[in-house]
């Protein structure tokens, strides 16, 4: 009777025991933290279309800059001179009037010609003479209306070539280097270097424990080294499918926004990923079999 009751007391401690393991697994763990490097989202070198000399640089070092905004001259005399002639040319109306009244006298004149023809008091030659008169101030009209159009097409290129000149800022961002000073020759032009820090990139080699969990979309939790610190909510762009064979870890990109530039480029950081489909931190912790884990409270036999 005693061995019995020995025996049934042992089945109820290590029942109770697996229970008590099932539960601690059912905990999740930390989330896996692994290191990154905060750097801007593009880097920029800003150069001039053509050769030249630089005329003034608006901007200089740590200036935010916006998309299009003009950052630098070069030195366009010639340029200005063209456009102002052409703008001048499109104005002018002189030659386009002149055929224009040329050709409604040589409309009335043939329909008076004609018309006294028609009561046989004019001949024939009139009527061919006020015909040939039109003609010819018909196209005389037409080409005062395609030099316009020229006119209008030099203009354009001559502000073509003008703009050429003109440097603009191809992104939002700050600027990071200036390269040339006014006077400077252009050769190669290069002028400016911007960097793009909003938003940031990150830039993290995850381990192979990973793999399979970090898709693109997910988010993530991006913690800056000191003395910016803090937790800053990115999302995963970029999965690298090749595997570092001999770090055994993958490549894996996430934007960071940074819409009041707080947060500097080329900070270290940490990176906590997200677990798939609930938007909290990966515990990892291996996924259960299909059919879930065995009930705790199931007698062992």
């Amino acid at each position: 009777m005693r061995g019995s009751r020995d025996a049934r007391a042992i089945r109820c401690g290590l029942a109770h025991g697996l229970a008590g393991l099932l539960v601690l697994a059912a905990v999740p763990t930390r989330a896996e933290e692994v290191d990154c490097l905060i750097e801007p989202q593009h880097e920029v070198t800003v150069a001039a279309a053509i050769e030249g000399v630089v005329a003034e640089v608006l901007v200089d070092r740590g200036d935010v800059v916006t998309k299009g905004q003009v950052l630098a001259r070069l030195e366009s005399s010639v340029e200005e001179a063209a456009v102002a002639a052409a703008r001048t040319r499109t104005r002018a109306q002189g030659a386009l009037e002149s055929s224009q009244a040329r050709l409604e006298f040589a409309e009335l004149m043939l329909q008076r010609r004609s018309s006294l023809f028609a009561r046989n008091a004019g001949s024939k030659s009139d009527v061919d003479e006020a015909v040939s008169a039109r003609n010819v101030a018909e196209a005389e009209l037409k080409a005062a209306r395609e030099a316009q159009l020229l006119a209008r097409a030099d203009l354009r290129e001559a502000q073509a070539a003008l703009e050429r000149k003109t440097i603009r800022s191809p992104v939002d961002g700050i600027v990071v280097e200036r390269l040339l000073a006014p006077g400077e020759f252009a050769d190669p032009p290069d002028i400016l270097r911007l960097a793009q820090v909003d938003p940031l990139r990150v830039e993290t080699h995850a381990p192979l424990t990973l793999l399979g969990r970090i898709r693109k979309g997910a988010t993530a939790e991006v913690m800056p080294e000191a003395p910016v610190g803090g937790t800053h909510a990115a999302v995963v762009t970029v999965v690298d499918p090749v595997v570092d064979g001999a770090s055994g870890t993958f490549r894996v990109r996430l934007q960071l926004p940074n819409p009041e530039s707080a947060i500097p480029a080329g900070l270290s950081c940490r990176v906590r990923f997200a677990r798939d489909g609930d938007g909290k931190a990966d515990s990892g912790t291996p996924p259960l079999a299909a059919g879930g884990p065995p009930h705790a409270s199931r007698p062992l036999r």
